[in-house]
Order: C-alpha cells, then sequence, then structure tokens
C-alpha cells in the first residue's frame, strides 16, 4: 500500500483509501460531506508561528521542514506519525492539505517524515 499527498480541494477518489487532513485549520469554503475526510489531524500541522514565518515561500522549504521536525519531536507526536506509517503498511493512506502550493507544505514534509521512520 502507499502513502500519498493530495489537496483536499481535489475530488476524492476510492483509491485515496483513509483520507487525512493535516491542516489546522478547516479548509475555506470546503463542506465535510465533500471533503470526505476519515480523520482530522490539526494536531499534525505546524504552530500557527511556524506557519507564517514559512508563508509557502520555496527559500525557506529546507528551514522550514528542520523546524517543523524540531515541533513534532517537542509536541511528542513521532508515535503518531509511525501509527500513520503503520496504517500505509496495509492500506492507503492520503494526507491531504488546503495550500495552493502542491511542492512546499506541511502534507508534503510529514509525507517526507514519515517515510524516514
Amino acid at each position: 500500500m502507499a502513502l500519498r499527498v493530495k489537496r483536499v480541494y481535489e475530488e476524492p477518489a476510492e483509491d485515496d483509501g483513509w483520507r487525512v487532513l493535516v491542516d489546522r485549520v478547516w479548509p475555506r469554503g470546503l463542506s465535510r460531506e465533500r471533503a470526505r475526510i476519515s480523520e482530522w489531524r490539526r494536531d499534525l500541522a505546524p504552530s500557527g508561528e511556524l506557519r507564517k514565518w514559512f508563508g509557502h515561500r520555496p527559500e525557506r522549504w529546507e528551514e522550514f521542514k528542520e523546524r517543523y521536525r524540531r515541533e513534532l519531536a517537542e509536541g511528542d507526536r513521532l508515535e503518531d506519525l509511525r501509527e500513520l506509517a503503520r496504517r500505509a503498511e496495509g492500506e492507503n493512506v492520503t494526507l491531504l492539505f488546503g495550500a495552493k502550493d502542491t511542492e512546499h507544505n506541511n502534507a508534503r514534509a510529514l509525507a517526507e517524515f514519515i517515510g524516514e521512520l
């Protein structure tokens, strides 16, 4: 099975499997019915302070990932990431995000972290 990353505004697909929203705030203009999420994990999103600092600026991407990784470790959320990794071994897991930038966002960073566990 697999761990995937997808913008929450994209149409849900059968092969998305377990759909996990990993943003701190609910996506603007999107109903819960249309989003069809399995789980909303705000606790896995970066802090508001880190998110604002990053601002989806590609030149800050590597530093963002380092700071984000520290936040996750300090918040003792590594076990939550391991749980998602285990789930992805048995079924598809899709990490959902709302940002317009599909390459530089917290869901991509989380997928990378999970892949390293």
